[in-house]
């Protein structure tokens, strides 16, 4: 079965040419709107994805303005609102050492490094200098643990296991 990865959705169209508006999910956004570059457009209810070509981007405000091949015209671009746009896990982007795709990261259990469960991420934010990861803990409210050499110490995922070193605060 083909896994695919989620790159941005449809939120909009923009004007009259068939531009589509886009609010990304990916920290590539150069790579995957690249000109002739392969998206697999999934419409609402619908299983089977529609593969599109990237014809142009530009970035206008907050989002990505896309127009696809064979999209010419605000009539054409006007059923794909509300879609996702994704691509096949093999075009993933290759990272350096220390770098995780989110979908790797959310659902590891995090472990203290004496060997205490805390919980599961559940989300990654990004609020400015390095991401955030939530713990969703049993019977406690979520934790939020910065992710920094500091504290994050060992990241396995293949078993879905993060091992951290828990400073004074951290959890309260």
């Amino acid at each position: 079965m083909i896994k695919y990865l989620n790159v941005g959705k449809i939120v909009n169209t923009h004007g009259i040419r068939g531009e589509i508006r886009v609010i990304s999910r990916t920290d590539f956004p150069e790579l995957r709107y690249k000109k002739g570059n392969s998206l697999y457009l999934f419409k609402q209810n619908e299983t089977n994805p529609i593969e599109v070509k990237i014809e142009s981007h530009r970035t206008h405000k907050n989002f990505d303005l896309l127009t696809l091949e064979g999209y010419n015209s605000l009539n054409d671009v006007e059923p794909l609102k509300n879609g996702i746009l994704k691509i096949k896990e093999e075009q993933k982007h290759s990272l350096e050492k220390n770098e995780f795709y989110y979908h790797e990261i959310i659902g590891c259990v995090v472990n203290t490094t004496e060997g205490e469960e805390i919980g599961k991420i559940k989300e990654i934010l990004s609020p400015g200098a390095n991401d955030v990861w939530v713990i969703q803990r049993k019977g406690q409210k979520d934790a939020l643990i910065p992710y920094i050499e500091q504290i994050v110490k060992e990241i396995d995922v293949e078993n879905k296991i993060v091992t951290i070193e828990v400073m004074e605060g951290l959890l309260s």
